[in-house]
């Protein structure tokens, strides 16, 4: 897989196409990205899916919106699904005035398209004037095919990036996998805190993840922890928050993993945490004692819970 940023970066030719932020690679999506990648092999065609950067939604509304994936991971994402060229567009008020048929004008030229697959509800341009039937008027002008995909469900209604997002943000990280298809991830650098985990016992990576990504609520949860390139797998005993016995004033939330059965200096070094399973609430307590307590609570409700996952995913 091929990752550019920005249509400006690509030559190409016979290109079977999809647009969209596809954000979070979710089990909604990969109905469309099915078709785009099994439709274009079958007729020799890269497979190549256009997305944004940052969400079109938070430039045109002024207001951040903390994204599922960062470009890298949906990359990462997409290409394991079988997609040949990702492009993460950069998205301006100026991208967003662009006319429906001026923009894929410039598509058409750069990537030679053939056949355009777009979701239920897509459009482009200003004022989302590049509705469906919009698109098929201007494919037929420029020579391209329109496929509309509709909308993919289950027993809780639309699978929706949206809707993830607000799982993830209330601590709901059970439900959110179950709509991804996967674990939520966080993942950055481990980097030096102030070691009080340590002089307790229960030392603690402190992880340096991506502001723009959202962030599960605060509290307590089990999670898988990936070293480095994924090819070691721990059991973590995670907490998000503001570590309100300690540093009650704090105003960012910190990301810590306690890593089951483990005692290594990982200072520097990648890790990734999929969060499973929600614990509880973060707490003030007003004893050290108290607090070392409940820790251990947490540890063994976190070898419990994915001790059974495993055994579970073993069946």
């Amino acid at each position: 897989m091929k990752h550019y940023h920005s249509l400006e970066e690509v030559s190409v030719q016979n290109t079977w196409l999809t647009i969209g932020v596809f954000d979070g690679v979710h089990r909604g999506h990969r109905e469309i990205i099915h078709k785009l990648t099994s439709g274009a092999h079958a007729n020799g065609a890269p497979a190549v899916l256009l997305t944004f950067e940052p969400h079109p939604a938070s430039v045109l509304s002024g207001q951040e919106i903390k994204c599922l994936t960062t470009s890298d991971e949906r990359a990462e994402l997409l290409g394991k699904l079988g997609v040949d060229i990702v492009i993460t567009q950069p998205f301006t008020r100026e991208l967003a005035a662009s006319t429906a048929l001026e923009y894929m004008s410039r598509i058409k030229q750069t990537l030679d398209l053939k056949h355009l697959l777009i979701g239920y509800d897509f459009a482009l341009g200003k004022g989302r004037e590049g509705s469906a039937n919009r698109l098929t008027e201007i494919g037929r002008e420029l020579g391209y095919n329109v496929e509309v995909i509709g909308a993919v469900s289950d027993e809780s209604g639309v699978i929706s990036s949206t809707e993830i997002r607000k799982l993830v943000s209330t601590g709901n990280v059970g439900e959110a996998s179950q709509l991804l298809g996967y674990h939520y991830p966080l993942s950055g650098e481990v980097i030096h805190g102030v070691g009080r985990g340590r002089t307790i016992n229960f030392p603690t990576a402190n992880v340096d993840y991506p502001q723009n990504k959202a962030i599960p609520s605060n509290g307590i949860y089990a999670c898988w922890a990936h070293l480095g390139n994924r090819s070691e797998r721990f059991m973590a005993a995670t907490n998000i928050g503001f570590n309100p016995t300690f540093t009650p004033d704090r105003q960012t939330p910190s990301l810590e993993a306690y890593l089951l059965d483990f005692d290594r200096d990982i200072y520097g070094q990648h890790i990734t945490l999929e969060f499973v399973s929600r614990i509880r609430n973060e707490l003030k307590f007003n004893s050290v004692e108290a607090l070392i307590w409940k820790i251990q609570e947490d540890v063994d409700k976190t070898r419990e819970l994915l001790t059974n996952q495993s055994k579970d995913n073993g069946r």
